[in-house]
C-alpha cells in the first residue's frame, strides 16, 4: 500500500523520520499522541526507541501503533516521490 511505512529512524523529542512505500519521506511528530492513555508507556524515550514496522504501521512492543494512513496524512515531508 502507497501510505505504508517502508524505513523508520527514531528521532529526538518523540519523532520518527520515515519512508513511504510511495517514495514520501518525512518526520512524524508523536508527541500530541503521547497525553492519551495508550501511549503513555512511549513518553520514556527508551520504549520509545523500540519502534518497529509491521504490515507498515509503527508499532512498539508494548502493543502501541500508529496506523499507516495516522503516519501518511501528519508526515512533514521532506520530499517526494
Amino acid at each position: 500500500m502507497p501510505d505504508d511505512a517502508k524505513h523508520w529512524l527514531p528521532l529526538p523529542d518523540f519523532k520518527l523520520q520515515v519512508e513511504l512505500e510511495d517514495g514520501r519521506s518525512g518526520v512524524f511528530d508523536l508527541k500530541p499522541c503521547l497525553r492519551l492513555q495508550g501511549f503513555k508507556a512511549l513518553r520514556d524515550p527508551r520504549s520509545f526507541g523500540q519502534v518497529q514496522i509491521l504490515r507498515g504501521a509503527a508499532t512498539w512492543p508494548d502493543g502501541e501503533d500508529m496506523a499507516p494512513e495516522s503516519l501518511a496524512a501528519e508526515l512533514k515531508t521532506t520530499a517526494s516521490a
